[in-house]
Formats: structure tokens, C-alpha cells, sequence
């Protein structure tokens, strides 16, 4: 029997859309991967419509280097307990 994806129900906008397609494609999204794959400014504004929406959305710190060779700290977003396509 195939699992019920337990987001089927829910409404979401095409940006909305967009952001939660790219977190099941790719496991998680940061900032960066939104703006140059999506085109997308403002993401956690849209994470926060997705958790208000009831996705349950997780967040991790990741460390990266910028262009200045200087490492900064960046949220990385993942769908818990996703594990993938649900």
C-alpha cells in the first residue's frame, strides 16, 4: 500500500510551491540555492508561511566561505522526516 503524503491537502501558493518542491528534490534549501534556482528573495518569509500552513520544517546552521575566503554561518531548511520524496 502506498503512503499517504501527509501534505496533499494542503494549499500553497506557486512560491510556496516552489520552495516545498525544492526541499523534497534536494533535501533541504539556504538562502543562496532560493535566490539562484528560484529566484526566490525571501525565504524565510516563505518558510514561515509553510510552517504556518502546518509543514513541518527543520532548521540546521551550516558553516560556508564566502567570496572573501571569510566562513560565515547560514540556515540550511529541510522537511523533517522527509527523507526524500514523501
Amino acid at each position: 500500500m502506498k503512503k499517504k503524503n501527509p501534505y496533499e491537502d494542503i494549499k500553497l501558493t506557486n512560491r510556496e510551491q516552489r520552495v516545498f518542491d525544492y526541499m523534497l528534490r534536494f533535501n533541504s534549501i539556504t538562502s543562496l540555492e532560493a535566490f539562484v534556482d528560484l529566484g526566490e528573495t525571501r525565504l524565510s518569509g516563505c518558510i514561515f508561511q509553510l510552517k504556518q500552513k502546518g509543514v513541518n520544517i527543520s532548521t540546521e546552521f551550516i558553516d560556508v566561505t564566502n567570496r572573501f575566503k571569510e566562513s560565515r554561518r547560514v540556515k540550511k531548511y529541510f522537511i523533517s522526516g522527509s527523507g526524500g520524496v514523501v
